[in-house]
């Protein structure tokens, strides 16, 4: 007998639905799984036939077939075993087939029949509603994550025998229910963290709400213990919160990745990746033998934090100047290619030297004569000038430290930075895929960024004496728009481009020594 089930395969953050057909025939017991399954898929067989057995279900002793369709798609992964177990049964007249059409079905089995959590079941549920499914069976703790997509009966089940008596009317599953805005609202900027608690560094705040408000990359240079990495964590509690959509998309990619807790319904806060400095090229950037979003797509719509950036692998840091540009990264395979989105702002912070103490106020730095230069050129020119702000942080002194002074808030410097936001979103109005100065290409730099004569005379000087590129020319222009709009400006004003100047550090002649 042919039974018809349907699962669902994901493919960068979309998903494709899947149908399974089994066939049930006469002749020796053998199991046939067809349609491009990989080694997991095959071996589903054996957990399947073991979860039937122990919940007191029959496995046909005959010929069973499992095409997957379409067929010139890799399946891959567990979480067909839920899908093709349902259909055997349907097949062996074990439960009814008769609303199996109506729902995508998707879980990993264990031997007693339990059910495992899966990956990517929200872009799994936004297809099964694209393509007009009444409903979407998966394990119980996947079931908030899918539920925040409406028009769409999510059940979390626990077991297959609680999907069998589904099907066959014994048991009456509850669809999950999530109120997505409300979900999403009441854990808008909910940061454990805060500026407020950061003693003096008044310059450092000041260039990161540039870098807030502008989606500007910045780079933070001092000796250790100055707080670079306390400011950096700090920093996605002065973004501008998340919209819904850019929440969902967001989701997606966790999602996909598997890092959402049973808990999370959404994303709900701009996410901070700090991956240590060993990471490899395809952790960093995504990919593998099954690919898989990197660090730089999880850090979409956030921050992307890489601490001693000198550190990192060349090779890895490398990987990264066409994402930086083009704001996703492809994977390409023989038969395939995916897209990850991956628009994030770059925080990095390094030591000035290998002593970390090099233009150090107090203590000498004990590096021999060009081992600051040999360190600083472990990053590249045409990395380095994709970052906009280059900042120079000094220690605090214990007159600050010590002092009772509050310092601002991150929800006042918040509040300036969607102010500075709104600006740039009205200014881009009739392109969507716009949403800060830093995403301008080059002809809009020339558009918007226009400067007048004295202006133009002072960036002539900045670039004839620092020996600037063209690249490091626009993020200038971007950077001083930036600082503009904060200042509620129209015009670039001398000195807001000054400003901006200052903040090529790593350009400076002599920085280095």
């Amino acid at each position: 007998m042919l039974v018809k089930t349907f699962g669902s395969a994901v493919y960068g953050i979309e998903a494709i639905t899947i149908t399974i057909e089994v066939n049930i025939s006469g002749g020796n017991p053998a199991y046939f799984i067809v349609g491009l399954p990989d080694n997991a898929v095959r071996e589903s067989m054996q957990r399947v036939e073991a979860a039937l057995q122990t919940n007191n279900f029959r496995m046909p002793r005959q010929k069973i077939v499992v095409n997957m369709a379409p067929a010139d798609i890799r399946k891959e992964g567990s979480a067909y075993d839920l899908t093709i177990a349902t259909a055997i049964l349907a097949s062996s007249g074990q439960i009814k087939e008769d609303n199996l059409d109506k729902y995508i079905i998707m879980g990993e089995l264990s031997l007693d029949g339990s059910l495992q959590p899966i990956k990517g079941s929200l872009p799994i549920a936004i297809q099964a509603r694209k393509d007009g499914f009444k409903g979407f069976i998966l394990p119980r703790q996947n079931a908030r994550e899918a539920a925040i997509v409406n028009e769409l009966d999510v059940y979390g089940v626990d077991n297959i025998k609680e999907v069998a008596g589904f099907f066959n009317g014994d048991v009456k599953l509850e669809p999950v229910l999530v109120n997505t805005r409300e979900e999403f609202f009441n854990s808008l900027c909910n940061y454990d963290s805060d500026f407020s608690e950061v003693k003096g560094q008044e310059n450092i705040k000041r260039a990161l709400e540039i870098a807030a408000a502008g989606g500007h990359n910045v780079i933070l240079i001092g000796p250790p213990g100055a707080g670079k990495t306390m400011l950096a964590r700090r920093l996605p509690s002065i973004l501008p919160p998340l919209s819904l959509y850019e929440s969902l998309e967001t989701t997606k990619i966790h999602s996909v990745a598997g890092k959402l807790s049973t808990a999370d319904a959404l994303v709900t806060m701009r996410p901070f990746r700090s991956p240590h400095h060993t990471i490899s090229d395809v952790a960093l950037v995504g990919g593998g033998s099954n690919p898989q979003p990197g660090e730089i797509s999880l850090a979409h719509n956030g921050v992307l934090f890489l601490d001693e950036l000198p550190e990192f692998k060349r090779s890895a840091l490398e990987v990264m100047r066409q994402p930086l540009e083009e704001r996703k990264v492809t994977i390409s395979r023989a038969k395939f290619s995916v897209d990850y989105p991956s628009s994030f702002m770059l925080v990095a912070s390094m030591n000035p030297c290998p002593c970390g103490y090099y233009n150090h106020p107090e203590k000498e730095c004990i590096c021999p004569p060009g081992a600051v230069q040999k360190y600083l050129s472990k990053i590249s020119g045409p990395l380095l000038d994709r970052i906009d702000l280059h900042v120079e942080v000094t220690p605090v002194n214990f007159s600050e430290l010590s002092s009772d002074r509050l310092a601002e808030k991150s929800e006042d410097i918040r509040q300036r930075v969607i102010v500075a936001r709104e600006l740039q979103t009205e200014r881009f109005g009739n392109r969507p895929d716009l949403h800060a100065n830093a995403q301008m290409s080059p002809q809009m730099v020339r558009d918007i960024c226009k400067i007048n004569t004295a202006g133009q005379t002072l960036l002539k000087k900045a670039m004839e004496k620092l020996g600037l590129s063209a690249r490091a020319y626009d993020r200038i222009l971007k950077v001083s728009r930036t600082i503009a709009d904060l200042a509620g400006s129209e015009d670039i004003k001398l000195e807001h481009l000054a400003e901006a100047i200052h903040f090529r550090s790593l350009d400076r002649d002599g920085w280095a020594g």
